[in-house]
């Protein structure tokens, strides 16, 4: 009984914290959405794509350090679930050295690297070369500050003190907004101005985070510590994690490298462009599963596996419908939404923002897979095939784009592996933790899938029908949201589920 009545009272949790952070996403959001639009009538079209390109490089050396920040958050609060206060602050210590080292590490092997991609095998106007060269030093700044961050944040995340971290997001956010406005009134060159103020913005919230961590949290007191089983499992994880985490930093950053490579800078605004609308939807789901992925994390330190498997089932179908009911407007009306958002809308943008809105649908389901993953410690076999198979994406890719292919090949086979992946997730895990996986088919794929059919179905035959204007573009977007929304509470979510959204929309009306 003193089990259940934790399990639920975790469960409210997650649902506060995710109020929470949805507060915040709609503040990011639309903060997000006008700066993009800002910087990229500030910057131009090439100008932008530079900064994507050279951010991407920059960006490709998580192959490094990604595999260790999901091994310092797994750690972090799978000691936090088992309750040891000591070994904690342990975890946190040798966190924080692992990340002096590896930015270090990181600075010395990306600046040279940088410099050649730039000089030698970026497609750039020879002028833009110096402006270029100023984004990497900037960048490569930005990225070693933001290594130091990661302890403070898995720090923050483990305690599931969401309103801090919604809190510090929309100070960044903010931040960022001011730097758009400050750019697009400069007369120097914008696009150097534009990095350097970048990395500012990245050092006040680094120190937002410590800040509030030293106050908050005992076990965040850095002491040096000299225990090297601790040291070795923590980078025996990583080493294995290390194939997951770079085959998705070779997808999404050799990606944009690969469309510089064979289409240009012009091409490369498009593709990012795409990315910050996506990121901006995509947001929703990841704060839902930063407030999830704790008690995925903890229920299996404390080994109570059918929580664990009632938060990895709702979870995944939530995540897609959460992500489904505002992707399906964008997704029907993508053209006039980048009319709107954007005052020049570089070629290609569309088709690229709803592939890529596809393969965040597809990547929702596995979310909650992947932090059951970390939670066991056990990854090895795991990553050999999930990460093996990821991998893939950059040889087909290349392959397609030098068959003549257009660009946004590379994110349609991002989708198709995507979901090879998922179902060689679901099988890995039911030898690790005893996944039931028929029972998770029928309850979250089978579901998402009738869900999504019968969602498209009156959207698809009246969209030919409406006028291309504002109006019927609201009818769209309307109609959209009323089709997904009825469907989802229809047939997605089960009679419990809608009871208990019943309850919180009451409780809600009545305060």
């Amino acid at each position: 009984m003193k089990l259940m009545d934790q399990n639920a009272h975790n469960t409210r949790r997650i649902a506060k914290n995710t109020l929470v952070l949805y507060v915040r996403m709609l503040v990011l959001m639309l903060v997000g959405l006008y700066t993009s639009r800002v910087v990229l009538s500030a910057l131009g079209e090439n100008d932008f794509g530079i900064y994507d390109v050279v951010g991407g490089v920059v960006a490709m050396f998580t192959i490094i350090s990604g595999s260790l920040n999901s091994a310092i958050s797994r750690f972090i609060t799978f000691e936090m679930g088992k309750g040891d206060q000591s070994r904690m602050n342990k975890v946190y210590s040798t966190a924080v050295t692992i990340q002096l080292v590896i930015a270090a590490v990181v600075a010395i092997i990306a600046e040279p690297a940088g410099l050649w991609f730039i000089r030698n095998e970026m497609t750039i106007d020879p002028s833009r070369i110096p402006a270029a060269i100023w984004v990497l030093h900037f960048s490569l700044a930005s990225f070693v500050i933001n290594l130091m961050s990661v302890p403070q944040m898995a720090s923050i995340t483990a305690h599931e003190k969401m309103s801090a971290y919604a809190y510090i997001g929309t100070m960044e956010g903010l931040l960022r907004l001011a730097v758009a406005v400050l750019i697009s009134r400069s007369s120097s060159d914008r696009l150097v101005l534009y990095s350097a103020l970048m990395m500012v913005t990245v050092l006040m919230v680094r120190a937002a985070y410590g800040i509030y961590c030293r106050r908050s949290f005992p076990e965040c007191r850095y002491r040096w510590v000299n225990d090297a089983s601790l040291v070795k499992e923590m980078f025996s994880f990583a080493g294995w994690n290390f194939i997951g985490a770079s085959s998705g930093v070779l997808r999404d950053q050799g990606g944009k490298i690969l469309v510089n490579l064979f289409y240009g800078t012009a091409v490369n605004a498009a593709r990012g462009v795409a990315m910050q609308l996506n990121g901006a939807v995509q947001g929703f789901v990841t704060n839902f599963m930063t407030a999830v992925n704790p008690q995925i994390t903890k229920s299996y330190a404390s080994g109570d596996q059918g929580y664990m498997y009632y938060l990895i089932s709702k979870s995944s179908r939530m995540s897609y419908y959460l992500l489904f009911v505002l992707a399906l407007p964008v997704l029907f009306n993508t053209g006039y939404i980048l009319d709107i958002w954007l005052e020049d809308v570089p070629a290609h943008s569309a088709l690229f923002v709803q592939l890529f809105l596809i393969f965040t649908l597809s990547e929702s389901l596995s979310n909650p897979l992947i932090t059951a993953q970390l939670a066991t410690g056990n990854i090895r076999n795991y990553q050999l095939v999930v990460g093996g198979l990821q991998l893939l994406n950059i040889p087909v890719s290349y392959a397609f784009l030098k068959a003549g292919a257009a660009p946004e090949v590379t994110v349609m086979v991002a989708i198709a592996i995507s979901q090879i992946c998922f179902f060689a997730r679901l099988f890995m895990l039911k030898g690790m933790i005893g996944l039931p996986v028929g029972d998770f088919l029928k309850k979250v794929y089978m579901n998402v899938l009738g869900t999504t059919a019968l969602s498209l179905a009156v959207p698809f035959v009246i969209h030919g029908f409406l006028p291309d204007t504002i109006w019927g573009v609201i009818i769209s977007v309307t109609l959209c949201v009323i089709s997904a929304g009825l469907s989802v509470l229809t047939f997605g979510l089960s009679r419990g589920e809608r009871h208990e959204i019943s309850c919180w929309i009451k409780k809600a009306l009545g305060k």
